[in-house]
């Protein structure tokens, strides 16, 4: 039974990702992401002023940011094209159960993000010849960041689900993103610190992707960090299933 599961999962991952790497859509998100990377590293960050062997500060503080472009790109077509293709019957019709369906279509999705994470390496490489750079902290911070990419991630499947229109889908995700990234801001925290007690402050910054997302770019991988981030995706990938249900049902 679980092979199975496994089996249609993994056959449903590899149709997403030949669908992914057949496309120049895709080499053009992951050729735009690394020059937005350099740019903002090296350019506005700037990087060589800094004289520090780190990327805590110069390349891991835009993520949150930059993938509120590259993610919902990534995710909009999902379901929306599925629809858009009138192939969405086609896939509820199939011997797969949803979750097998979502999950396929997600992990292959993350697996592109991940790809384009991992070909950053080059900035890796320039840190460790200029300095000696801590390397776990680095490692935290690519974990922290492809956690972040699944958090975006599952937000953009489920907006996907909701409608045929890609770009609809892109808008929607990127604001619910962009609200759990200014919720634990300090720019939008510290004020509020002023009109309402700090346990409310708490509750506020501790919806946010920011607050969990700062402690892995620190280097601290703490596991009430792991579980909101695989919380935010049961519950975002939970709500993709309840919307295709309910459209099966129809």
């Amino acid at each position: 039974m679980n092979n199975r599961l496994f089996a249609n999962t993994r056959t449903i991952m590899a149709r997403e990702l030949r669908g992914y790497f057949g496309s120049p859509l895709a080499y053009v998100l992951i050729v735009i992401f690394l020059l937005l990377n350099g740019f903002f590293t090296f350019f506005i960050s700037g990087f060589y002023e800094m004289e520090q062997a780190d990327l805590r500060d110069a390349f891991f503080r835009w993520h949150p940011w930059l993938f509120l472009v590259l993610v919902p790109a990534v995710a909009m077509r999902l379901w929306a094209e599925e629809r858009r293709q009138g192939t969405m019957e086609l896939i509820l019709t199939l011997p797969v159960t949803l979750g097998e369906a979502i999950m396929g279509k997600f992990l292959a999705a993350w697996f592109f993000i991940a790809v384009s994470m991992i070909l950053t390496f080059p900035l890796v490489l320039t840190t460790a010849y200029l300095g000696d750079p801590d390397l776990g902290a680095i490692f935290c911070g690519y974990v922290g960041s492809i956690l972040l990419g699944g958090a975006y991630l599952s937000v953009g499947s489920m907006t996907s689900a909701i409608t045929r229109n890609q770009v609809i889908s892109f808008v929607a995700a990127a604001m619910i993103c962009l609200f759990l990234v200014l919720a634990g801001y300090p720019p939008v925290t510290d004020p509020l610190a002023d009109w309402v007690p700090k346990w409310i402050v708490d509750i506020v910054a501790g919806f946010s992707v920011m607050t969990h997302y700062q402690s892995m770019q620190k280097g601290v991988i703490d596991f009430r960090d792991l579980l909101y981030y695989g919380s935010l995706m049961f519950f975002m990938l939970f709500a993709n299933g309840v919307i295709l249900q309910a459209r099966r049902s129809s």
